[in-house]
Formats: C-alpha cells, structure tokens, sequence
C-alpha cells in the first residue's frame, strides 16, 4: 500500500550553481518518479543554502553599484530561491512523470513560514548559507560586509545567518488542497519565506529557516507516514570520519538524544537533520523518518539500507 511521503532534498540534490542545477534535478526527477511510480504519495521540500547565499550576495554588489537599489532582504532572496529552484524541479519532474506515462500534474507553492521573533535563534546565527570560503576570503567578508562567519564541518568557512524553529507553514490549506486532488506539490522550499505576524500583515525575517524542521513540520500538518531527509550520505554515524566509524540503520529518540549530547552530529550539518527526524518520528504513532542517499530513497523505504528513526513506544 502506498505511503503519504514528504521528500527534503538536501544541497547534493540541487547542486551549487545554475549549470550544476540543471543536471542534478534531472537525476533527482528520477529518483522521486520512482516512488510516485510505486504508488506513494510525495509532496516535496528541498534546502537553499548555496542559492539564497548566491542570491543575495548578487543584491548585494548590486546596491552597491547602485545606491538608488537597495538590498533585498533576506526573506525576499528566500522567495527567489523559491521561485527558481521549484521551476527546475517541477519542469524536471513534470517531463520525468509523463515519459514514464504518468499525468500527474507538478507544482511549486511559495510557501511562508511563521517564526516567532523572540526565537534565541536570532541572538545566535547557526545557519550556514553561500559557497564555501578559505579563511582568507571569511575573514575579508567579516572585515567588508559585517557577516557572521563560522567553520562548517571542515569542508571549509560558510557565512551563517539566524535559523529560527518554524511555527507555522501558512499556505498549508493549499497545499493540502493540491495533495487531496492528486497533485504533486513542492512546498516548504528553503525550509519556507520567514516571516513575523503582526495583526494581519506578515512581515519578513531576517533569517533563513532550516529546511530539516521545516520539512518535518510540513510532514506533520498533511499526516504523512514517512520523511525523507535526503543528504550525502547513506547512513546517519557515530565517530564519523574515525577509524571506530559506526554507521546506524535504526535509531530511537532516546538513542539519538545519548549522541547529540555526546556531540556526535556536527551543528548546521547531520544535527539538524537527526533532530528535524527524531521530532517527526515523535509526533505520531506509525510515523517514521529516513536519512539517506538519494539515490538510496527508495531502498531505505524498504528497508534495505539508510537511517530510520522510529519511536520507540510505536
């Protein structure tokens, strides 16, 4: 029997640039028309950390050429990032769909998501967004822009901005709508457009939500029995990069909980992801999350490889 699936897909699925855009969601295609084709049920979110960070260094330079032009917000570069990466996903998938011989209509929903201003998170940028840098080239955008810059699991200096938790998805009655009428529906995308309620006028944050919370949100508001959190490895591990690797195939909130305070998820990297997982898992009796390849979703729906997270009172 088909499952109700809210696919994430992370960077490696998305690539780092246009060109590189382009390719990688026509393998991605493939990958999600093979659980359409299964007969599950797949609504779609995907992150946007090289493409907002791209995108808004652009605004960037560009008010900087022109003082007339002032800079996008944040939440604004959210939206664009939106815009072009469900374009590429939906033709990608649209076109994969039908030459299987499936007429499933694809679409992208620009998706706000409610944060709370008081959120610490805002006291404390953790997000990573944009390219990887050299310290040289950090440390000159900390001295010129005023960015906040860390380490991001050793691969290298990313600029890092505010995550706050989200708290509500405000476009959900439409992307249920679009689930109920057998649509497929990218939503969520980035992790949603932040924004603050005030009375009823929403007002953009300036900060990107992390797109492992806000997928796990949106599988909770359309009941979905699995997430899928899609990244570049095949399985979630302990003393990752050791000679005592250990890569896990189950694991319980009560043993993920053991690992986060022993430090074992790298902040910004796997830990969003196995915390984005555990709180899905816990949300409801039958709910299960995945954190695999995505090359591998299928398999690990099967239970033949990746992560599951499961509660362990189900």
């Amino acid at each position: 029997m088909g499952k109700k699936i809210v696919i994430a897909l992370g960077g490696n699925a998305l690539g780092n640039n246009l060109p590189e855009q382009m390719a990688a969601v026509k393998e991605t295609a493939k990958a999600i028309a093979d659980l359409i084709e299964e007969g599950h049920e797949v609504v779609i979110s995907h992150g946007n950390g090289p493409q907002v960070g791209m995108i808004n260094l652009a605004m960037g330079e560009l008010a900087k050429a022109d003082p007339d032009n002032p800079v996008a917000p944040l939440s604004v570069c959210v939206a664009m990032s939106q815009g072009y990466i469900g374009y590429d996903l939906q033709n990608a998938l649209r076109e994969e769909l039908l030459n299987r011989g499936i007429n499933k209509p694809v679409s992208s929903i620009i998706t706000q998501m409610r944060v709370d201003p008081d959120d610490e998170a805002f006291k404390n940028p953790t997000k990573p967004i944009g390219r990887f840098m050299t310290r040289e080239e950090a440390d000159e955008m900390i001295r010129d822009r005023g960015y906040d810059v860390m380490e991001d699991a050793g691969r290298g200096y990313r600029r890092v901005v505010a995550s706050p938790k989200p708290v509500e998805i405000v476009e959900i009655e439409t992307v249920r709508s679009l689930i109920n009428d057998g649509q497929v529906v990218i939503a969520a995308g980035g992790g949603g457009i932040p924004v603050y309620a005030q009375g009823n006028h929403l007002k953009g944050a300036a900060a990107v939500v992390d797109k492992d919370f806000g997928s796990s949100l949106l599988a909770r508001e359309i009941d979905a029995d699995w997430l899928i959190i899609l990244t570049a490895v095949e399985n979630v591990a302990v003393n990752y990069g050791k000679p005592n690797q250990e890569n896990l195939s189950e694991l319980t909130p009560e043993q993920a909980q053991v690992y986060i305070e022993e430090g074992q998820f790298a902040p910004g990297s796997m830990l969003p992801k196995v915390e984005a997982a555990v709180e899905f898992a816990q949300s409801g009796e039958g709910r299960q999350s995945l954190i695999t390849l995505l090359e591998k979703a299928r398999d690990g729906i099967n239970g033949k490889t990746g992560t599951v997270i499961h509660n362990s009172k189900n």
